[in-house]
């Protein structure tokens, strides 16, 4: 959605609210990505507030089960219609005053998605050596001692 900003940034206390969905095309995000939130002017400073809301599928990296949640990204930024000599990421310098909106959600997305995923933070895994999930069974399974160890081991059976 590209947002035409002209009146927002002539008026001291202007307003311009959106409420859309975009489809962004990446195998972690199972749902169109509705976004709500709105370019409001105060004092002369304009800022940007919305939030986007997703359906995350992915694997949890310990598991491996099928997660699928609602995830929720804040969007905030100050955007300015051009820079100063000082080169800042503080701000959005939009060009004629039209706001790709899409483009910047999307870039916010997946600066807030993790570098992996868990289906809970205490999620237990897998057993290294069956295989079974520790988060629903109990495994019997004794892990294997460490062969440079065995002297040693054979010392403290005597």
């Amino acid at each position: 959605m590209i947002l035409s900003l002209e009146p927002v940034f002539q008026q001291t206390d202007g307003s311009l609210p959106f409420d859309y969905s975009f489809a962004l095309e990446d195998p972690l995000i199972g749902s169109p990505v509705r976004v709500v939130g709105s370019v409001y002017n105060k004092t002369g400073i304009v800022h940007l507030e919305a939030t986007a809301d997703y359906t995350l599928v992915a694997e949890c990296a310990r598991c491996s089960s099928p997660i699928r949640k609602t995830v929720t990204v804040p969007v905030s930024h100050v955007l300015i219609t051009h820079e100063n000599e000082e080169d800042s990421d503080e701000y959005i310098v939009v060009d004629g005053a039209q706001l790709d909106l899409d483009a910047l959600t999307a870039e916010d997305i997946f600066l807030a998605m993790p570098s992996r995923f868990l289906c809970s933070e205490d999620c237990k895994g897998l057993c290294p050596y069956c295989g079974a999930d520790l988060n629903t069974t109990t495994c019997a399974c004794k892990a294997p001692g460490d062969p440079r160890f065995d002297v040693l081991r054979s010392l403290m059976n005597e």
